[in-house]
């Protein structure tokens, strides 16, 4: 059985309304269709750099206490917790190699010639 959900700490957290940090998460694999939709989102039309947070909000299921997690919510990250998601998301999707502090190299297979939206928008 193929592993599809892979849990995450962020560097910093996620601060809520109330002052919450939410660290621990949940991401799933992409599917073609979440690197889809974003194209057809205003917001990636009018600045392509947004796909990656739309993304994001998409194969991104739990953060801490949270559930439900909005592009409105990951443009509130901390930089340092955007870009951990960014390479946890190519590492888990094969799209590069495993780093060893962001995953176990034994959870991923090396392959550079996988390429896909993520690597698109930096």
């Amino acid at each position: 059985m193929i592993q599809t959900e892979f849990e995450f700490t962020l560097p910093k957290g996620y601060v809520d309304e109330q002052g919450n940090i939410h660290r621990k998460g949940v991401m799933r694999l992409a599917r073609a269709i979440d690197e889809i939709v974003p194209l057809r989102d205003p917001r990636v039309k009018s600045n392509p750099a947004y796909a990656t947070i739309i993304i994001l909000s998409r194969v991104i299921l739990r953060l801490g206490a949270l559930e439900s997690i909005s592009p409105v919510m990951l443009e509130n990250l901390f930089a340092v917790d955007l870009s951990y998601l960014q390479k946890f998301y190519r590492q888990i999707n094969e799209l590069e190699p495993p780093e060893p502090e962001i995953m176990g190299e034994s959870q991923t297979q090396e392959n550079p010639e996988i390429d896909g939206m993520m690597t698109d928008y930096q």
